[in-house]
């Protein structure tokens, strides 16, 4: 799939959310070898529980709330990074050296995120560093977890493998994306 400024996330069906009409989301390969990314959600946002500037939530629990994702890894290789944005402006990244087995991240500098809410959409967009990402081809996975006001959670990617929603599953990473070596 190649890369698009609207790419509509699907929900997975064991977990719908009639108060989002749409999901879209886009990645662009920047001519320094960055990513720039970008999330659109509309729909009743009054029914969502979306954090703020003011809500601070444990950076290592992004994904239990409202949040906008990413996943990157290179075609034929294990090894991927995950990084969670929430509108509240917080961040985190995480790495892996095989399905869900996690490994210590360098630290790093902040990417830059920018949140915009105007009537019934939210949007939230990054441009992720070269330093964030590994040079050359990837595979990405551009996907959201949605909380709604009661709680429940609904779970939104470009395509969802067999089974219960799994963003880790190599399947999702659908997106082939070309990285110029910095």
């Amino acid at each position: 799939m190649p890369a698009s400024a609207d790419l509509a996330l699907v929900c997975h069906p064991d977990s719908p959310e009639p108060a989002v009409r749409a999901l879209v989301a886009g990645a662009r390969v920047l001519p320094d070898g960055g990513l720039a990314l970008v999330w659109r959600l509309s729909g009743e946002l009054a029914a969502l529980r979306i954090p703020d500037a003011a809500t601070r939530l444990p950076p290592e629990r992004l994904w239990a709330h409202t949040c906008f994702e990413v996943f990157v890894g290179t075609p034929g290789e294990a090894a991927y990074r995950e990084f969670n944005f929430s509108p509240n402006g917080q961040w985190m990244r995480f790495d892996f050296a095989g399905y869900r087995e996690r490994v210590e991240s360098p630290v790093l500098p902040a990417p830059q995120i920018s949140v915009h809410r105007a009537g019934d959409t939210l949007e939230l967009a990054v441009r992720l560093d070269a330093h964030h990402l590994p040079p050359g081809e990837l595979c990405a996975g551009l996907t959201a977890v949605v909380e709604a006001v009661g709680g429940r959670h609904s779970y939104w990617s470009l395509r969802h493998p067999a089974g219960k929603p799994d963003f880790h599953h190599r399947e999702g990473l659908a997106l082939a994306l070309r990285v110029p070596n910095p």
